[in-house]
């Protein structure tokens, strides 16, 4: 598998999710974790009318949000980290909430939801798979659980910006009924990443209570102030 377009000037993991899924797609070793790659249709047909942001082609907040949508899908989907492209993998970290950073291996086992959310009143880490905890949240959130840069604040190599997460909640939450309420989070990302552009550390910060007292009948509702005070976890 290549690293380098049809051009051979733009790396592979920044031309986007697509062009990555059917770059290993096409490679015959790609190791997917469900048996074949996964479907963004929801992405394409929802998220589109529902996000907030419209990024110029090419822009910092476009380039970067095309690589994080690479590296969750490479995280969620492809099981071998020496097959992600998205990042550094013997150097990637990865931390929420000032947290212990997990690395390449640890992502691998444990999966992107128990290392991004940890230790938490409404969720436990550490009494779930990565298997598990993908299936609690597709179901919490059926019709698509998007992502979207808002604002980019300082360039390469430390590239600090604003995100927004959301979805409808319409299926049940660990017994909790849905509400059908779209559930929104705001957080803030520190990335260092490598003169090529791939991610060597990330420092994830949000109220990860805010978020999941939503899905269990707290009254919460979402903040706009990114790095609240939330459960530190090492995530």
């Amino acid at each position: 598998m290549t690293d380098n377009g049809p051009t051979g000037t733009t790396p592979l993991h920044l031309q986007g999710r697509e062009a990555v899924l059917a770059a290993a797609t096409a490679a015959a070793d790609t190791q997917w974790r469900h048996g074949a790659p996964p479907d963004y249709h929801f992405s394409r047909e929802v998220m589109p009318g529902e996000r907030t942001t419209r990024h110029e082609p090419g822009s910092l907040a476009d380039i970067v949000e095309n690589l994080v949508q690479v590296f969750e899908m490479e995280l969620s989907h492809k099981a071998d980290p020496a097959q992600w492209v998205s990042m550094v993998v013997d150097r990637i970290k990865v931390s929420l909430n000032g947290g212990a950073p997990a690395g390449s291996a640890e992502l691998a086992e444990r999966g992107s939801y128990n290392i991004l959310i940890g230790e938490n009143p409404y969720y436990k880490a550490s009494e779930e798979t990565f298997e598990s905890s993908h299936e609690v949240f597709h179901t919490a959130f059926p019709g698509g659980f998007f992502w979207e840069v808002l604002e980019v604040y300082s360039p390469p190599p430390v590239i600090s910006f604003k995100w927004r997460h959301w979805g409808s909640f319409t299926g049940p939450y660990k017994g909790n009924a849905p509400t059908g309420e779209r559930i929104e989070l705001f957080g803030v990302t520190v990335a260092r990443v490598s003169e090529d552009l791939k991610l060597m550390e990330t420092e994830h910060f949000y109220d990860n209570s805010l978020f999941l007292g939503q899905l269990v009948g707290t009254g919460a509702t979402g903040s706009d102030e990114p790095g609240s005070p939330g459960c530190p976890a090492g995530a």
